[in-house]
């Protein structure tokens, strides 16, 4: 079975400058990604990114910068109001890839999910890091056309050509899953 995965599409994320650029044009891909996946039966999967105040849990460059996104209760970490995601499992975590320290995989496997089309911010980080680890466990991963993006056009392109070339993970639409 595929299941969409969707990694922090959350306010904070989309806030920058040049992410919020691309928040409109994201939203649509997004949302078309999702009623394509409730179209075909396939479970949707929402990956968030919350952080509690204890800075123990926030990732180095945060604590060295002493700034933190997507702080608990705030209106940062809730998911971007424009989309209508309606998940079938809802997961938190607090690293880039959405299986480390969380219950992903055995959500997953529940679901006798292995397939997964991945999309959400930002491609070389949360995305890619969680892509590299779906296939560490023998996941089939597909990157979902026009559903991810980020601040850095370079490291966007690197992110997706190190996927494709060391992990199979082809960009695809959904046309492209249809057949």
């Amino acid at each position: 079975m595929r299941a969409l995965v969707l990694i922090d599409l959350q306010e904070d994320f989309l806030n920058p400058p040049d992410l919020r650029e691309q928040r409109s044009a994201l939203v649509r891909s997004v949302q078309h990604w999702i009623d394509w996946a409730r179209e075909h039966e396939h479970p949707v999967i929402e990956v968030r990114t919350v952080l509690p105040e204890d800075r123990s849990t926030w990732a180095r460059n945060m604590r060295e910068d002493d700034q933190p996104v997507v702080l608990e209760g705030t209106p940062g970490a809730e998911l971007l109001t424009e989309l209508d995601v309606r998940a079938d499992v809802s997961i938190i975590k607090r690293r880039d890839d959405a299986f480390h320290g969380t219950d992903l995989l055995e959500r997953l496997h529940e679901l006798d999910v292995d397939e997964l089309v991945i999309a959400g911010v930002v491609t070389e980080a949360c995305v890619a890091m969680t892509a590299a680890a779906a296939y560490a466990h023998d996941f089939q991963v597909w990157i979902a056309e026009g559903a991810v993006t980020s601040g850095d056009s370079k490291a966007h392109d690197a992110a997706l050509k190190w996927l494709k070339e060391q992990y199979r993970q082809d960009v695809v639409s959904p046309e492209e899953l249809d057949n």
